[in-house]
């Protein structure tokens, strides 16, 4: 995912709410016009004030250096004077707070000095007003104070929650850009899971079996070609199931898996028994059967058993098995990236080692019958 794909959507989200923000800000604008002017003439003038407060919004989400909203601060200031002074509209705070809040919200410092010092010219039009037209104070108090701060601090809190959304809206797709990257690395770890699983069991059988032909090669040739023939059609087939891995085509069947556990432990003189406690639920099959391979590769490699009891049950498995290094475990990757792969679908895999023997157990939780019935039917349709 390149940054020109993230920015796109990005973009789209930010656009669209600044479109919404600019639409309730031009059609509130336009009906404190027509409802608060008296004639064509404060109409007018009223108009050019919204006009500029729109152009400045507009500007602004464009992503403008904050001193490019000082025209429109003066004409939207110039509208609150003819509004006090001449029009007597209150309503003229209404562009005035508008580019106010954005020239504020810009600033990289005096923030709040620039707020007071905007408040206090306002008010300064309103004191002027006073002293020309003492008789006329409560009203124009009410007016002028009241009114127009009611009507000018909601028209300021527009373009705070016009940044408030984009900021939400670029916190959500990055989030959703965090969750898209950390399916690609869940998606990495299980390939390469998959691939450990198909090609470190190869590789221990491989080399098992050819130890056993050097040993018979002087001794038993038939035998010795036997194993080796083996060993070639065992390349053959991981090369197989590796282009399936690639391809995305490959399943482990856990009953394939059984018998090829059973016949290479037995090769190396293990003896194996196997007890089924129920028929294995089809959800947790493939994923058993990862299991029962990485244990198996476990046991060439690291154990000298003779005997080895697998325990198969509807949504579980257990192999224990004796010739355990006495010395402490043996980390085990492939089994500690199964226990990761076990818990994310739901189960638990246990690995404990004591008096010379070692067991593998994994389990999951059962299914509902609705849900056992639906993958069942799921299964079938594949």
């Amino acid at each position: 995912m390149t940054a020109a794909d993230t920015e796109q959507p990005r973009g789209q989200m930010r656009v669209l709410n600044h479109h919404i923000v600019t639409g309730a800000v031009s059609a509130v604008g336009a009906l404190l016009v027509v409802t608060d002017a008296a004639d064509w003439q404060e109409g007018v003038v009223l108009a050019a004030g919204l006009a500029a407060a729109v152009f400045a919004l507009t500007r602004w989400t464009e992503g403008r250096a904050p001193l490019w909203s000082l025209p429109y601060l003066v004409v939207t200031a110039a509208v609150w004077v003819a509004g006090v002074l001449v029009f007597d509209g209150a309503t003229a705070s209404y562009p005035l707070a508008i580019v106010g809040a954005i020239l504020v919200h810009d600033l990289p410092r005096h923030r709040r000095a620039t707020a007071v010092g905007l408040v206090a010219g306002a008010l300064a039009v309103v004191a002027v007003r006073l002293v020309l037209a003492p008789e006329d104070a409560p009203r124009v108090l009410f007016e002028y104070v009241v009114v127009a701060g009611i009507v000018g601090g909601s028209a300021a809190i527009l373009p705070t929650l016009d940044r408030g959304v984009s900021a939400l809206a670029t916190q959500l797709e990055e989030s959703r850009e965090r969750e898209a990257e950390l399916a690609v690395v869940r998606e990495r770890m299980r390939f390469a899971s998959e691939l450990h699983d198909i090609q470190g069991h190869t590789l221990h059988v491989v080399k098992l079996k050819i130890a056993l032909a050097r040993k018979l090669l002087h001794t038993d040739t038939e035998r010795a070609d036997e194993e080796l023939r083996e060993v070639y059609a065992l390349v053959g087939d991981t090369i197989a199931q590796t282009k399936d891995l690639a391809y995305a085509k490959r399943r482990l069947n856990l009953s394939a898996e059984l018998e090829n556990a059973k016949n290479l432990l037995e090769a190396a003189g293990s003896r194996v028994r196997v007890d089924r406690e129920g028929e294995v639920d089809e959800r947790v099959d493939e994923m058993l059967g990862q299991i029962l391979r990485e244990t198996t590769t476990n046991i060439l490699r690291h154990a000298q058993a003779r005997q080895v009891h697998i325990t198969l049950s509807e949504t579980g498995i257990a192999v224990d098995n004796d010739g355990a290094p006495d010395a402490a475990a043996t980390e085990l990757r492939g089994l500690a990236i199964l226990q990761q792969r076990v818990a994310y679908n739901g189960g638990e895999l246990t690995v404990e080692q004591q008096n010379g023997r070692f067991r593998t157990a994994a389990v999951f939780p059962q299914a509902d019958p609705d849900t056992a019935r639906s993958a069942a039917a799921q299964e079938r349709d594949r």
